[in-house]
């Protein structure tokens, strides 16, 4: 731009702006008052005793090994759980679960390392959550997958049932139990 074109401003802009800035002072968020969580209402705290550190069991090896370490925890400022499991064969999933307040409807989207994605939404009802929809394999399958997640024996419980048909047939996924990892 031709240097002709450009004018330097007044000393009176300069004092003017210098004033309008320092009547108005930035705000820091340590100095702002704390807001009240946007998902503080109970529904968003459902699923919060499976928040921790977790050992999984098969449920039908009573006292066998551990198949899998996994980490809860809470995120977005309680608005969401984020697990990290990760299978002692290599297998890891990363899923994030939260609450929809305006569908009133759990969501779960889980990804892992072998090329699988899962989104799957449901309700919570008579101490249980009961999620439902499609799976993605990673050979390009879909499947039905509907996983129920409750607190037991001091740990939770996470079982699924699984149709090939859309729905009309039903066999087990999985059934396994977490509880809190011991050091």
């Amino acid at each position: 731009m031709p240097s002709n074109l450009v004018s330097k401003p007044s000393a009176t802009t300069c004092a003017t702006l210098a004033l309008i800035f320092a009547s108005h002072p930035a705000s820091s968020p340590a100095a702002a008052a704390p807001a009240q969580s946007a998902c503080a209402a109970a529904e968003f705290h459902q699923l919060d005793f499976w928040i921790g550190d977790w050992d999984t069991f098969e449920t039908d090896t009573e006292g066998g090994k551990s198949v899998a370490r996994a980490h809860v925890d809470p995120i977005a400022g309680g608005c969401a759980l984020h697990e990290l499991y990760e299978q002692t064969d290599g297998l890891i999933g990363d899923s994030i679960l939260s609450f929809d307040p305006v569908r009133k409807q759990w969501q779960q989207t889980w990804v892992t390392n072998r090329g699988s994605i899962m989104v799957i939404t449901g309700s919570f009802s008579g101490g249980a959550l009961v999620l439902q929809g499609e799976a993605h394999l990673a050979d390009g399958r879909s499947v039905v997958q509907r996983i129920t997640w409750t607190a037991e024996r001091g740990g939770v419980r996470e079982s699924a049932v699984m149709s090939r048909d859309g729905g009309t047939t039903w066999t087990p996924a999985f059934d396994v139990v977490f509880l809190k990892h011991r050091n």
